[in-house]
């Protein structure tokens, strides 16, 4: 007998993936898309076969944030995603580029995400990181409906703002039997140019305290950095940085400690903190 429950959808595996990661938030502004690439491009660099799917539809910076702005093109019955950073790509950016905007209503976000996610050419990937748009909505279901997916992150800030809406992403996707490979704390803190010394733009410690009240893994913090946001604007994501850039360091420390939550997924350990 099937073991789907009553009334959800049978959850046929993507071809070629070994492991899904939903990276997503409860509201947007948090990075989440920022983590996501250089998530991607660090897994990568470290020696594994891993994609990026932008599944935010509307406003897609995958392709800004990775340097590449091609047209994928299609083989038989699959599109070839583009690869960039030796990470490989889909986005609604590459199909649709410029300023131009989408209006879709739900049926054809869901009809997109099964496109991208089962006609797009992922074999042989050990890692492939979904990019949710930001909130609960039909992008987010719809994925989570009918993917098997891995585990999910959620990006937050330290602020109250930002940690409430965390803790309902993370309630989503506790509620539709997806496990949570932890809270990243994105926009941690900031070190002053000046004086080196460490300023709490955005409150202190919030996301610790979240994942420990919500009973999940926390996988670190990440640095309010201009170098970060320079390196999205240009395409060259601060990841690809020599290990010893504390940027770049930050990520690596954030894939490994991802990666051996996968390892673990749907394990019953106890909840615990997961650091550098």
């Amino acid at each position: 007998m099937s073991s789907t429950p009553v009334g959800e959808m049978p959850k046929e595996p993507i071809p070629g993936v070994r492991n899904l990661i939903a990276v997503g938030s409860g509201k947007g502004g948090v990075g989440k898309t920022t983590v996501s690439v250089n998530l991607a491009v660090t897994m990568a660099a470290l020696g594994h076969k891993v994609g990026l799917l932008d599944a935010d539809v509307y406003g897609p910076n995958v392709p800004l944030m990775m340097g590449i702005q091609d047209t994928p093109m299609a083989r038989g019955e699959w599109i070839q995603p583009l690869e960039q950073h030796g990470v490989r790509l889909m986005s609604m950016g590459f199909l649709n580029p410029g300023d131009k905007p989408l209006i879709w209503r739900g049926p054809m976000l869901h009809s997109v995400m099964q496109q991208f996610l089962r006609r797009v050419d992922w074999s042989g990937l050990e890692y492939l990181i979904v990019d949710l748009p930001p909130g609960t909505g039909d992008v987010q279901l719809s994925l989570i409906q009918t993917a098997p997916i891995t585990g999910a992150i959620v990006v937050t800030t330290p602020s109250d703002v930002s940690l409430e809406d965390a803790r309902k992403a993370v309630q989503m996707f506790r509620q539709v039997r997806v496990e949570i490979l932890g809270i990243v704390e994105n926009m941690s803190y900031l070190v002053c140019p000046h004086c080196d010394k460490r300023v709490d733009v955005f409150s202190y410690g919030g996301g610790r305290r979240t994942a420990e009240e919500m009973g999940v893994y926390f996988l670190g913090e990440l640095a309010l950095d201009p170098e970060v946001r320079l390196g999205g604007d240009s395409g060259r994501p601060v990841a690809l940085r020599d290990g010893d850039d504390p940027r770049a360091a930050a990520y690596i420390a954030l894939a490994q400690a991802t990666m051996d939550r996968v390892a673990t997924a749907g394990s019953k350990a106890p909840s615990m903190e997961i650091t550098d």
